[in-house]
């Protein structure tokens, strides 16, 4: 299979499935934003084995595939689900919201109180996970703009939400682990 394909040089692409749409549709713009969000997932993962590993690690890689899934249903029409194409599709990872509600949990008891709003950043890990967590809220808002003009599973949007949070509580680990604590904002001084 040759990477360049050039049927996307007129700025159209195909979807899974069958069909084409401007690059810039809904749909495109929804997988495009998980993707990158799953790209930036790949960079901390990549940090984390180079630092020793960490027990979010293996959670990393998980929801990296989680991602692929989503993908793939956001990239193919709804009118297609009900056709061969479903057949195709891997399931959904829904399931994984309890377990991303378990390990929100399991980090908010050994990480001290929020009593303001934190700052992105501290340690290299930290800043990274910020990032993913912006990304992922991007993608949340795209995903919500293709549902609705063409109705999804309503547990990807769940997903994708829980999966900020989680984000945001894996950046504050990420500071504890790396002895930093979470940069606070003080409103004005």
């Amino acid at each position: 299979m040759k990477i360049y394909t050039r049927t996307g040089d007129a700025g159209e692409t195909g979807l899974f499935g069958g069909g084409r749409v401007p690059k810039d549709d809904f749909r495109v713009e929804a997988y495009g934003q998980v993707d990158e969000l799953n790209a930036i997932l790949g960079s901390v993962a990549a940090a984390s084995e180079v630092t020793g590993g960490s027990p979010m690690l293996d959670r990393l890689r998980q929801i990296q595939e989680d991602l692929f899934a989503i993908g793939a249903y956001l990239a193919t029409p709804s009118a297609e689900t009900g056709r061969g194409a479903a057949k195709q599709l891997p399931a959904l990872p829904i399931d994984r919201i309890t377990e991303m509600e378990r390990w929100i949990d399991e980090a908010e008891k050994q990480l001290p109180a929020l009593r303001a709003f934190v700052l992105p950043g501290g340690t290299e890990n930290a800043s990274r996970l910020h990032v993913a967590r912006t990304v992922c809220r991007r993608a949340e808002r795209r995903v919500l703009t293709l549902h609705r003009h063409s109705p999804l599973d309503s547990g990807i949007l769940v997903y994708l939400n829980r999966l900020s949070d989680l984000l945001f509580m894996l950046a504050r680990l990420a500071n504890q682990e790396g002895g930093r604590e979470d940069i606070l904002w003080v409103g004005r001084r």
